[in-house]
């Protein structure tokens, strides 16, 4: 039976989250807001008054989100803490039996993806991953164009996080010019050295690649640079009292992964996001039998069937011809959310699987099977670039599962459900 609202939890209000809270849930009618956890005070109370200010109700206020999840009421919960405490927090969260949102990230380990794997099979509760790129325009566009056979056989397809992370993100400045020293990506890069963000690329990739539906990835292998992007920032631009001033930092600079798919076909990754660059790219591309379509520079992407003449930045004119038919309908409306409608999709996305009850386009082995990548391309790298196995989270139902998802947000089939509103009165 369909919910015609939902009442939600959420953890944690750092910068993102507190933004998609603010941004998104706030502003969704359809969703009640019932309770708000972070470790500090400060930031529940801001975001209180945030949601307040959206003619909301107030939220109750938790520290300590296993309290919260004694809310019997509460439909669902949205996870958007620090990266070595989502997985944990996703397995509490469905041990509870609330359906379950988790920001994007990888995981630390096989055993902690192995432990989320039993918590879905005690619970029957998918973790979906707010993997917000899947809902891109060219991402959508290029999946409806494979799924019409416009394409061809897919062969080869590359993606990347070109992000300059330094001064925007890792070191960010307050309004007097006072360097963040808390931001948790730190002491990942000080102690690890992996693909540590690989979603945003590889979310569209896997899911125009149909994999775990008829496809899978079997082995992956990881190259990396040494680092020292960071040091020469901090060397420059970062007071000596910074607590992670003489880090020796692991994570290279630049790190390449490669994955092989049972289908044969290959993926390129890539993490680059401690040197200077001119612009952020995702690098998404597709490579087919009977065209492609390729990220060439910022805000450039060109799309090339068999036959046409060479050409660069066309991909406007593609949109008057296989925009995808949800994103078509977002370009007739108001922008919500941020990232131009990347954030507001995918947590429609989700709030509408958890109205309907439904497995989420983004099901728990699409989650798994994204946030495997970091400790595998980790192990990689140990054995200086040695492929390793991908393992199966399907246990061999990746090629006779269920039929998938066909509403409104589907990532696996082409639908066009105008019906459903994607900002609902």
């Amino acid at each position: 039976m369909q919910k015609e609202k939902i009442k939600l939890g959420y953890i944690g209000l750092g910068r993102r989250g507190s933004f998609i809270l603010d941004r998104c849930f706030a502003e969704m009618t359809d969703v009640e807001i019932v309770a708000i956890c972070d470790l500090k005070e400060d930031r529940l109370k801001k975001s209180c008054a945030d949601v307040e200010k959206k003619g909301r109700p107030a939220p109750l206020l938790f520290t300590d989100y296993h309290e919260m999840l004694k809310i019997k009421e509460m439909d669902a919960v949205v996870i958007m803490t620090a990266w070595n405490s989502r997985i944990q927090c996703a397995i509490d969260c469905m041990d509870a039996g609330k359906q379950t949102a988790i920001e994007v990230g990888c995981a630390y380990s096989m055993e902690e993806c192995q432990a989320l794997l039993d918590a879905y099979k005690r619970t029957g509760i998918h973790a979906m991953m707010l993997e917000n790129c899947c809902y891109g325009r060219r991402e959508m566009m290029a999946l409806r164009m494979a799924r019409e056979g416009l394409l061809g056989e897919i062969v080869f397809c590359t993606g990347a996080y070109h992000h300059y992370l330094n001064k925007v993100e890792l070191f960010k400045e307050d309004e007097n010019g006072k360097v963040d020293t808390e931001h948790y990506r730190l002491a990942e890069y000080a102690y690890r050295n992996c693909e540590q963000y690989p979603t945003h690329a590889l979310g569209p990739i896997a899911k125009l690649l149909n994999i775990n539906r008829g496809n899978r990835m079997v082995s992956l292998s990881a190259f990396s640079t040494k680092a020292c992007g960071l040091k020469q920032y901090m060397k420059d631009h970062v007071p000596a009292d910074h607590p992670f001033y003489n880090a020796d930092f692991r994570q290279g600079d630049i790190v390449t992964t490669v994955i092989t798919c049972a289908g044969g076909e290959q993926i390129r990754l890539t993490l680059d996001t401690t040197l200077p660059r001119a612009f952020y790219s995702r690098e998404f591309s597709v490579r087919g039998t009977l065209g492609m379509c390729e990220e060439s520079g910022k805000n450039h992407c060109t799309f090339y069937l068999e036959g046409m003449e060479e050409c660069f930045d066309n991909e406007t004119d593609f949109y008057e011809k296989y925009d995808h038919p949800l994103r078509a309908e977002y370009a007739t409306m108001e922008n919500k959310g941020g990232h131009g409608g990347l954030d507001w999709l995918v947590m429609r996305a989700f709030v509408e699987s958890v109205k309907d009850g439904v497995t989420p386009p983004i099901d728990i082995y699409d989650t798994l099977t994204w946030l495997a990548i970091g400790p595998l391309s980790e192990a990689s790298l140990a054995r200086g670039g040695a492929p390793v196995e991908f393992p199966d989270f399907t246990n061999g139902k990746w090629f006779r599962r269920e039929s998938p998802n066909d509403g409104k947000y589907s990532l696996d089939v082409i639908t066009n459900l105008p019906e459903i509103p994607i900002i609902p009165e």
